[in-house]
């Protein structure tokens, strides 16, 4: 029996929720001075999967709103990483790993926005 979680239907939000989750497991440990960084890291990281599962099971310009934030956040989540990371807080090869994620997400989603057709 597999003890997996179903999974959702949108490619880009799997990616997401990897990036999320590297990102959030990066900053647990931020020294107290940047801690108000790190926890806009959560709000952002988790932002990113939370609007493309909601923008999903939207329609028209509604989903168009959510994926628009999911994008957003996907591009503050990356600032405030490389900000910890010139900062030394977290793990520069790690944070680069999760870089690259939401670079893919963002690309994904961009994609979702302007469809060719």
């Amino acid at each position: 029996m597999s003890h997996a979680l179903p999974s959702n239907t949108l490619d880009v939000h799997s990616v997401a929720l990897e990036a999320a989750g590297l990102s959030i497991s990066l900053v647990t440990r931020v020294p107290a001075p940047l801690k108000s960084i790190a926890d806009q890291v959560i709000r952002s990281a988790s932002s990113v999967p939370a609007n493309l599962s909601e923008g999903h099971g939207r329609n028209g310009r509604d989903r168009m709103h959510h994926w628009r934030i999911a994008y957003g956040s996907a591009k503050e989540v990356d600032s405030h990483l490389r900000l910890l990371a010139q900062a030394g807080a977290i793990d520069k090869r790690r944070a680069q790993t999760a870089l690259e994620l939401f670079d893919r997400v963002r690309a994904m989603t961009w994609r979702l926005l302007h469809p060719k057709g």
